[in-house]
């Protein structure tokens, strides 16, 4: 079973190539939203484990999104990403997933 992910941002460009890379990994299966709307019904439809919130979703989009995803699925795991290449995001997700065991793991 794929894990799956919601990327969140502003710049069409740089959400594509975030959901691009999410996607080269056979186990992950990442999906992305422009707009707070977009963002909340992909939320349901999908039912993420992880988002990530990428650039340009100001203070008030990000509390408001982070309400709403809390109140549906409060264990979901959300990930600032502001860039730093493919790497980085990676690794951002594995220390995600691996901290999300580690809590199941320990009751």
């Amino acid at each position: 079973m794929k894990i799956e992910m919601l990327a969140i941002g502003r710049n069409e460009e740089i959400l594509q190539t975030l959901v691009r890379l999410i996607n080269k990994n056979e186990q992950w299966n990442g999906v992305g939203a422009g707009s707070d709307e977009a963002a909340m019904r992909l939320f349901d439809e999908v039912r993420p484990s992880i988002i990530l919130l990428s650039n340009g979703i100001d203070a008030v989009s990000e509390e408001k999104l982070r309400r709403y995803f809390a109140g549906r699925h409060p264990a979901v795991s959300i990930i600032q990403h502001y860039g730093g290449g493919s790497g980085l995001l990676t690794n951002e997700i594995l220390m995600t997933l691996d901290a999300n065991n580690r809590a199941l793991e320990e009751g």
